[in-house]
């Protein structure tokens, strides 16, 4: 392996989300190696490293992992409470599954602020941006997870630089780590807080396309805002990679087409990010998405959606429920003529509020192909599932 940063120390940016934030220690060597192909067994030290699987038939899907504790909300999830933040267990109930991919979509790091004095859900726990708060929050109760199957992440809006970014560039970030793009010195974030899309290929026929979305706004972009370009760029790299596959599944932390939680079951919002709108429909006024992506799948709003269309839209799937704090309630059926987006017509929806993960499994070709979608409770039963035929689900409680 070569080294791809070394230990430091780095001072506090000044800019940071929290007012009470602190410089970053990272006592650790972050050291990388690429692959090689054919290989099918290695080894680190003496911990077995899972090998890419030769056909991927399981995926494992989770986001929004991490112990919040946010003082600017006055928010503190109680970490040291497994029912209050179940992501250790989430974690070892995916892993036995035995998938042969993990995807992460975005905000792995919550642990911004000092538990305060007296909270005992939280007392003690690791904060801040260095690396004792990245174990704590997520390579100690993922590590059974890590151990089972390879990873592909995503970038959240809590990994932008002036929140966790360093973290990211260190731990996940699939370029080279360079001090221009550490998130290290605010100067540079124009170009640390956007990264150009990368597809994975999973199949002969689909492939996953990783985008980053970590600094979108909640409003429109002027087009005159530097982030509208530099998001117009990300989403044109997009339509040139949906070119390798027939199925493209997008992947963005935000989503473009969802239901906001709300405080009631039976209200309803739409629940899209306004600033990716604003870019992609720009390109695409209609649809939004180029015509190869068929599934886009998202993290940020904390529960499971699978929203499928009567219109000329991809299947959008919202998985952001995996242990950080839930935000309210999604209703169990759309009032009618609900639109998600101008031009959207809803055809099949099923969405759930409590905490979980999803696998989404290849079928056999000779039974009409496609996967099956599964939603799972914490302790790994199955409760919803989506068949997935292109751009369509059909989904069923259990």
């Amino acid at each position: 392996m070569t080294v791809r940063a070394d230990p430091a120390t780095v001072a506090l940016r000044g800019d940071s989300a929290q007012k009470d934030a602190k410089p970053a220690v990272f006592d650790v060597l972050t050291c990388e190696a690429t692959w090689p192909a054919g290989v099918r067994q290695a080894r680190v030290a003496d911990r077995e490293v899972p090998a890419p699987a030769n056909k991927i038939q399981r995926i494992v899907i989770i986001a929004d992992t991490g112990c919040r504790m946010k003082a600017s909300e006055n928010a503190f999830q109680p970490c040291n409470d497994p029912v209050k933040w179940p992501f250790a267990k989430v974690a070892q109930s995916a892993a036995a599954l035995k998938p042969d991919l993990v995807l992460h979509i975005g905000d792995i790091h919550y642990r911004e602020s000092p538990c305060p004095q007296g909270n005992t859900g939280c007392a003690d726990s690791l904060w801040g941006y260095g690396y004792d708060a990245w174990h704590a929050d997520f390579f100690k109760p993922a590590g059974p997870l890590l151990a089972a199957a390879p990873w592909v992440f995503v970038r959240g809006n809590h990994e932008s630089c002036f929140r966790a970014g360093q973290g990211w560039f260190r731990f996940f970030d699939t370029q080279v780590w360079r001090e221009q793009r550490s998130c290290n010195d605010p100067n540079l974030d124009a170009d640390a807080d956007y990264s150009m899309p990368y597809a994975v290929p999973i199949a002969v026929d689909a492939q996953l396309i990783v985008f980053d979305s970590s600094k979108t706004n909640g409003k429109p972009f002027a087009t005159t805002d530097s982030a509208y370009g530099k998001y117009l760029q990300q989403t044109k790299r997009v339509a040139e990679l949906t070119k390798q596959k027939t199925n493209s599944f997008f992947m963005s932390h935000h989503p473009l087409l969802a239901v906001a939680p709300v405080k009631k079951q039976h209200q309803f919002k739409p629940g899209g990010n306004e600033g990716l709108q604003s870019v992609f429909g720009a390109l695409y006024p209609q649809r939004l998405f180029p015509d190869g992506v068929t599934v886009a799948m998202h993290g940020h709003v904390h529960l499971f959606e699978s929203i499928s269309f009567k219109s000329d839209h991809p299947l959008s799937l919202v998985m952001g429920n995996s242990g950080s704090a839930n935000e309210g309630l999604v209703p169990e059926v759309l009032p009618p003529g609900a639109q998600l987006y101008p031009g959207t017509e809803v055809e099949d929806y099923a969405a759930r509020s409590d905490y979980g993960f999803a696998t989404l499994d290849r079928l056999d070709a000779t039974a009409g192909g496609g996967w099956m979608l599964t939603e799972y409770t914490v302790d790994g039963q199955a409760v919803i599932q989506c068949r997935i035929v292109g751009a369509k689900s059909r989904c069923q409680k259990l």
